[in-house]
């Protein structure tokens, strides 16, 4: 099955208001900066967006987060994004914050059909107990608080329960990947791009080199093609727009 379609745009031209979307990256690094673009330039609003982070330095998810277009984050790092932190913080959007490895998990689980599954992460914090900010009301209190999650033991020690995430479409970039969208990532970008694959019902995958079906080597896949319902090959200009959140110089 051929699952290339042209360009960005047709490729996220069913992505309504309100969707949820699990969107893959971690700061700058595996970030589907053209499909996000794209949904820019389409007006799509009132998402509820799944994510390590929510972008950085105005690129990435930033760019709809400005635009007032993100209601919802689920997440794990806030970061330096000053934006994110004035829209939570004065209560125009809704953050569930979670463990990074929860985060992780909770997409693999919805991925791979798991409903729930218990982790000690969070026990005897506000995670497992409740009353976590989601929302502020603009005045310094709070509007929606986390609810208590459920905790058993389990050879003498406690676990929380944590539900994994699917969504509507979900929004990733490869290194490499075939017609059949069979993916492969480079080195750090592999980070949350496939465990977000996995979480979407539709998953979208921008791929810097396109290649015919065959020429990648079944070991090398690091995500198979079941899960990707459309790829977009970028061009050499897009694939090599790369940006550098913290950059060092050795002496």
């Amino acid at each position: 099955m051929d699952k290339v379609v042209a360009t960005a745009g047709e490729a996220v031209a069913d992505v309504p208001d309100g969707a949820s979307l699990a969107v893959g990256g971690f700061g700058l690094s595996g970030v589907p900066n053209v499909l996000i673009g794209a949904l820019y330039e389409r007006g799509v609003g009132g998402l509820s967006v799944v994510s390590n982070n929510c972008g950085a330095m105005e690129t990435g998810l930033a760019v709809l987060l400005a635009a007032g277009r993100i209601t919802r984050v689920t997440g794990s790092y806030i970061g330096g994004n000053k934006e994110f932190a004035r829209q939570y913080l004065g209560g125009e959007l809704e953050l569930e914050l979670i463990p990074q490895g929860t985060l992780a998990e909770r997409l693999r689980a919805g991925g791979a059909g798991i409903p729930a599954f218990y982790t000690p992460a969070g026990v005897g914090t506000q995670v497992a107990e409740g009353g976590l900010p989601w929302r502020y009301d603009g005045q310094g209190g709070v509007a929606l608080a986390s609810p208590a999650k459920e905790v058993r033991e389990f050879d003498g020690t406690e676990y929380v329960l944590e539900r994994g995430i699917r969504t509507d479409f979900a929004l990733v970039r490869a290194a490499r990947g075939d017609r059949h969208g069979n993916l492969v990532f480079s080195k750090s970008t592999r980070n949350f791009n496939p465990l977000a694959a996995m979480a979407g019902k539709v998953t979208i995958a921008e791929v810097e080199e396109l290649v015919e079906p065959g020429e990648i080597d079944p070991d090398a896949v690091h995500l198979p093609g079941i899960f990707v319902r459309r790829v977009v090959a970028l061009t050499p200009e897009q694939a090599a727009d790369k940006k550098i959140e913290q950059r060092t110089v050795s002496s």
